[in-house]
């Protein structure tokens, strides 16, 4: 059994002093043990997810099919099971960016979600205040002022656990939400600390959170950590929503991490800190860490959408209430679909997906003739072109100059039908991963090698084409025959030569962003703010121009 006490630091710290005073005098073994399991960037992911964030990769290269709400939850029901104490934990992007289950109904069913599965407190990612503050407290406790709110349900209670940031304040310097909580577990008290992303105010849009800045996240901890030491607390979670990228692909246990923010900051966090969630890049790791004493400590992360539970077990000395550090042991548990859903969590999903195949169909705008993912001989199509143009007037308001996207990220065509009707189900089909869109400073010869990176080899070796769509006003030659590194030339845009050492902006989904498709050349950015996400954008495009023609696939021209 746990009791939560979750409050501001003022108000927290007199009750836990009192709380604390009575477990002193506690007679009883000489430790506690204690599981606690984290996921991190569900995304309103209520259904298993599709595309290439469906499986996981295991240590051998393996593929295995993951994810779901009802799956998770039935894991997590499993794994509490296996432990006499556990705490449950999301480490944030919970919603935003999120499937179209969930986006629909202005993420409601996702915080319903959460709360039928009793977490016990969450970090504030970035995607929670995709749509500003205003919105992520309606959210937090509830209410119908939203537009298109409570089209799920006839009223919305909201979070029934606390949402968190130690770092997140408003201008003026005083606490936005809290930023952490205490369980008290068999007498013992826990805490847990959160932190967002110290850059969120450039990559959210910066309207929705004008009144909000964020700390930087190493202070944020070693300042919450010695307020919850000073009053007793000993065992230290912290949900950091950072994270790290992969050197070389690894399984879930695997601690292959390059040096990155979530690795930095865990080596600089405070020693009072036993265990590190941690999120935002999508990783799957299992790692440990010496603190600045030099004890090792866990620092993990399970990958998104609901494939993987992080599982740490704990086990803290009842008289110094410190968590033993050499016996921690951790573990990624994929979410695999041989495990009997969870049917109160199955028939929530059921429902919203059912309710929002209904309400996809409205429509957001007309075509003059199909849109389709057929390539021409230069690579291009003209649904990549369409979505290029999309991903650059959404990137517009943040200095874009142009936008290159990936042909994985569209999934089916648009085809006119009898009267050229788009509706937002096919807006979602061509764009279902809810990819967020970033600006990238990047040196025309950095745009360069992200070109000349079209052209790979699989680990099979077999040559490949990812060819990049371009957005209108950017142009290239490309000759195949041309030795690696010297196919790309000619690089023009509006008509003017790119410049080796100039800079430009950039619009790349997040996935482009981080280098994926082998595009890691786009990681050699200079700066990166955050311009909505892929659906959006489209369906905005489809808003403002209706009805919206084939663009000419004439924007990369081929040599020889």
């Amino acid at each position: 059994m746990t009791r939560t006490c979750a409050v501001l630091a003022t108000t927290l710290l007199a009750t836990s002093a009192t709380s604390l005073s009575a477990v002193a005098t506690a007679e009883s073994q000489d430790t506690v043990s204690v599981r606690l399991l984290a996921f991190n960037d569900l995304h309103g992911s209520l259904r298993p997810p599709e595309g290439i964030r469906s499986e996981i990769r295991q240590a051998d290269g393996s593929l295995t099919p993951a994810g779901g709400a009802a799956y998770l939850a039935a894991y997590v029901t499993q794994l509490r099971s296996q432990a006499t104490n556990s705490l449950l934990y999301s480490v944030g992007d919970n919603w935003g960016s999120s499937a179209l289950e969930s986006a629909m109904f202005n993420d409601e069913p996702t915080v319903e979600l959460l709360n039928r599965m009793k977490i016990d407190a969450s970090a504030i990612g970035n995607h929670e205040l995709d749509k500003g503050l205003a919105e992520f407290r309606r959210m937090q406790s509830g209410g119908c002022s939203a537009v298109d709110a409570c089209t799920f349900s006839p009223s919305f209670g909201g979070a029934n656990f606390p949402l968190m940031a130690a770092n997140m304040t408003y201008t003026n310097g005083t606490p936005a939400t809290l930023p952490f909580t205490v369980n008290m577990v068999d007498g013992i008290p826990l805490g847990v600390i959160a932190i967002s992303p110290a850059n969120t105010s450039q990559i959210v849009t910066p309207g929705g959170i004008a009144d909000l800045q964020f700390g930087d996240e190493v202070e944020a901890i070693n300042r919450t950590a010695d307020v919850l030491d000073f009053f007793g607390v000993k065992a230290i979670t912290v949900l950091l929503h950072r994270g790290d990228e992969p050197a070389v692909e690894g399984g879930p246990n695997d601690c292959n991490v390059e040096s990155g923010p979530a690795r930095d900051i865990a080596l600089r966090a405070s020693p009072k800190v036993d265990v590190i969630f941690t999120a935002d890049s999508h990783q799957q790791y299992n790692c440990e860490f010496p603190d600045p004493a030099g004890n090792p400590r866990v620092v993990m992360q399970g990958a998104s959408h609901g494939r993987i539970v992080s599982v740490a077990d704990v086990t803290i000395d009842r008289n110094t209430r410190e968590v033993v550090r050499d016996q921690t042991s951790a573990f990624n548990q994929i979410v695999t679909h041989d495990i009997s859903p969870d049917p109160d969590i199955q028939a929530l999903a059921d429902r919203a997906w059912s309710e929002a195949s209904e309400s996809a169909q409205r429509p957001v705008g007309t075509i003059t003739a199909d849109l389709t993912r057929d390539r021409v001989p230069s690579g291009e199509s003209t649904l990549g072109n369409l979505v290029a143009d999309a991903q650059l007037a959404a990137g517009s308001t943040r200095g874009a100059q142009l936008a290159l996207t990936n042909p994985g990220g569209m999934r089916e065509d648009l085809d006119f039908g009898t009267s050229g009707q788009v509706t937002y189900r096919q807006a979602y089909g061509v764009q279902p991963f809810g990819n967020s869109l970033e600006v990238l400073s990047v040196t025309g010869a950095v745009l360069k090698d992200a070109l000349e990176q079209q052209f790979q080899i699989d680990l099979d070796g077999t040559a490949t084409e990812r060819i990049l769509s371009p957005s209108a006003g950017f142009t290239y030659a490309m000759d195949r025959r041309a030795a690696p590194g010297s196919r790309i030339s000619e690089m023009r845009l509006n008509g003017q030569d790119i410049a080796p050492d100039g800079v430009y902006s950039v619009v790349v989904n997040k996935f482009l962003a981080e280098g994926g498709d082998g595009f890691t050349a786009l990681k050699n950015s200079t700066q990166m703010t955050g311009a909505g996400n892929d659906l959006d954008a489209l369906t905005a495009l489809f808003a403002a121009g209706s009805p919206v023609s084939p663009p000419a696939t004439d924007r990369i021209r081929t040599v020889g």
